[in-house]
């Protein structure tokens, strides 16, 4: 199953980042996973939150960011990865000048209702 990024209307999540979800079960794309790329314009923070069932996978494609995770802050760049495990506190900082792009993989797959504001 093929899904275009332009073809994807993008929504505001619980934690103030604007995502496009490429690949989810409530489409009828994928069954246990969930595939969304975030952008986080220059100068803003995503919302401390947590997942309490879901872990995450962020994978920069574009710009720079400061990724806090736990008790530790870190940078990231195009080509890293994060794994987020259930339960831990994150947020994502953009530190640079362009849109921070980031593939958000969720199992099992986002939702809503598993984001907790901190």
């Amino acid at each position: 199953m093929k899904t275009a990024i332009d073809a994807v209307e993008p929504y505001l999540t619980r934690d103030a980042s604007t995502i496009r979800e490429l690949l989810h079960p409530d489409h009828g794309q994928s069954v246990n996973q969930s595939l969304a790329e975030a952008r986080i314009p220059p100068g803003t923070t995503t919302l401390l939150h947590r997942h309490r069932r879901s872990e995450e996978i962020y994978h920069v494609t574009h710009g720079q960011g400061l990724m806090r995770l736990g008790d530790d802050s870190f940078a990231v760049g195009v080509g890293d990865s994060v794994l987020i495990r259930p339960g831990t506190p994150h947020c994502i900082s953009n530190t640079g000048q362009e849109t921070l792009r980031i593939l958000c993989c969720c199992a099992p797959a986002y939702a809503d209702d598993d984001t907790e504001l901190l």
